[in-house]
């Protein structure tokens, strides 16, 4: 492509990207304003019990509260009057506690936000810890063996909900260093960006430590290794180079954290803007969760904007002109432990479940509440007295079935949306700052809750992070030598796909799914614990840390099976990958 031809392509790919941005934003808010409506629930019902708990309203009551809110004009009209108010600064009263939206949805914004770049500097300093090995050998020509990247999986495994409750009971109530409650100054910040930061800084650095190798194998690298450039200097560019295909994951991964924190806003008791929109949801209370969409939304596109502009400065003309050298992954030799290590894991979770496949996971025996484990009880009881054992293992091949199901469904709808990334980019930064939560309510609300509604809920934002890393991926492909030469030679689309664009999406994509594969799991127990997905008593492994999470400090072994189940399953998982990249 010359420079002529992509500057002529440049102004009608922005206008369809704005497009696109304006109409997947209204769809949103239109969705939002429905939802009351969706529900089949009576809104006036709901915002009258959320007002005052009552459980048997008269219908004067519920006359009065329709005609204050003006419910019977419908749902359209009252997102005109909303919309109508914006310019003005007006978004509105809520409809429960009759205060003024915006400054509510300002604050809760602020905190969110606040929060989420502590857990940005977090997610840096742990992607940097996770990469640091391999920049250093590759950085001296010392790159043998490939990393399986099982520390990665393991801390991505790790549930963020659980380890803001961990942070909360050690750091905070017995240690004293930080406040384990509340949002009072920095000191507050330090604990909750722990627990949000680590696992999405295992995220980003796993994908990023996979890709280094490939531009430290680049000519330039060993170019500058032989005329004596110093090891940094080699690493700094190495990791500019890496870091275009990696970036774009951090606006699901990290900026998402802003309306999807809920859990862990509510363990440290945070007003932060998922926890406002989750509680507006659930009242149906549309002032205020129509001003936090609209928040999220603009945040997302301000977000895609900046990291789409990062992208490009770090790539610099090359992506422009179309001399972009592709990278390729070197045949580095796996290590040994590798094996070891995906054959303990195997292990270490295929026991427990067969053995709990044997013990009935239903019973329920009041006396033997939350007792620790024995003989009887391997991993211990839950709250209701029944074997967690026999629940584990009964909840595994359901949990896994789900998960992997709703992961191959994201992974098939991101590549097809990344592909058509200049008419898709717009509806990829609104579902990445999208919660899950917000998306199981207005699934759930037209399909009624079940586990396949609220699967279809996290597939309806869990398509993003494949979408953005295979546009990013694809673009470079595009802008490569090799890319050029095809096409001059007369390739076609089908034998461009088959030999360039899927060799070069398809490993990374698979891999960045393959770690996220855990949070696919507590996603959707999330959705269950609301009451819009899988329901109780299924033992499901989600819902069992879900059930189990108010008991961590009384009594932490109620989570410490499942918990544990899902960090093997992440790390056989991605060492399994690797073992089978050997192998080609």
């Amino acid at each position: 492509m010359s420079v002529m031809s992509a500057g002529t392509e440049a102004g009608p790919s922005r206008w369809r990207a704005g497009l696109g941005r304006l109409v997947a934003g209204a769809a949103l808010l239109t969705a939002v304003a429905l939802l009351p409506w969706l529900s089949g629930n009576d809104p006036a019902l709901t915002v009258l019990r959320a007002r005052s708990a009552d459980q048997g309203p008269t219908p004067e009551q519920l006359a009065a509260v329709r005609e204050q809110l003006g419910l019977d004009e419908g749902p359209f009209t009252h997102l005109a009057h909303w919309l109508g108010g914006l310019p003005r600064g007006n978004a509105g009263t809520s409809w429960v506690s009759g205060e003024p939206v915006l400054p509510e949805v300002t604050t809760a914004f602020a905190v969110s936000v606040t929060l989420v770049l502590g857990a940005l500097v977090v997610t840096l300093a742990v992607a940097a810890l996770v990469c640091t090995p391999t920049l250093y050998l590759g950085s001296r020509r010392r790159l043998r063996r490939a990393r399986a990247g099982t520390a990665a999986a393991l801390l991505a495994a790790l549930p963020k909900f659980l380890l803001a409750s961990l942070l909360a009971t050690v750091c905070g109530v017995w240690l004293g260093w930080f406040p384990s409650s509340g949002w009072e100054g920095p000191a507050s910040m330090v604990l909750p960006a722990l627990a949000l930061g680590v696992p999405s800084g295992a995220m980003i650095g796993g994908l990023l430590d996979q890709s280094l190798p490939a531009a430290f194998q680049e000519p330039w690298a060993r170019t500058w290794h032989a005329f004596g450039f110093r090891p940094g200097t080699v690493a700094r560019n190495a990791l500019r180079r890496s870091l275009t295909g990696v970036l774009p994951q951090l606006l699901p991964t990290v900026v998402g954290l802003v309306g999807g924190a809920v859990v862990v806003e509510k363990i440290f008791n945070i007003p932060g803007l998922g926890r406002l929109a989750l509680d507006a949801a659930i009242a149906q209370d549309l002032p205020p969760l129509q001003t936090a969409t609209l928040a999220l939304v603009l945040l997302g596109v301000v977000a895609g904007l900046l990291i789409q502009a990062l992208r490009r400065a770090l790539l610099g003309p090359a992506l422009r002109d179309g001399a972009l050298p592709a990278l390729h992954a070197p045949a580095l030799a796996r290590r040994r432990s590798t094996r070891w290590i995906a054959g303990f894991c195997a292990v270490a979770l295929l026991a427990p479940v067969v053995v709990g496949l044997l013990r009935d996971p239903l019973q329920v025996d009041t006396a033997a509440r939350l007792l620790p484990p024995s003989a009887a009880h391997p991993l211990g009881t839950d709250s209701l007295g029944r074997d967690l054992l026999a629940r584990l293992g009964h909840g595994a091949l359901r949990t896994a079935a789900v998960a992997l199901a709703v992961t191959a469904v994201s992974v098939l709808v991101g590549l097809l949306l990344g592909s058509a990334a200049r008419m898709s980019a717009g509806l990829m930064e609104v579902a990445s700052t999208l919660p899950a939560v917000l998306a199981g309510l207005l699934t759930t609300a037209v399909t009624g809750p079940s586990v396949w509604g609220a699967a279809l809920a996290v597939c309806l934002v869990g398509w993003t992070p494949y979408a953005a890393q295979a546009a990013a991926l694809i673009e470079e492909e595009r802008a490569s030598s090799h890319m050029q030469a095809s096409l001059s030679f007369g390739a076609g689309p089908w034998h461009l796909t088959r030999r360039h664009y899927l060799p070069a999406v398809l490993p990374a994509v698979l891999r960045n799914a393959l770690l996220r594969l855990p949070t696919t799991v507590l996603v959707l127990a999330s959705l269950g614990f609301l009451g819009l997905g899988e329901q109780p008593p299924t033992p499901e492994w989600g819902r069992l840390l879900s059930e189990n999470q108010p008991y961590v400090e009384l009594a932490p072994w109620t989570v410490l099976g499942p918990a544990c189940a899902l960090v093997l399953l992440s790390v056989l998982a991605v060492s399994g990958t690797a073992l089978g990249r050997s192998r080609r």
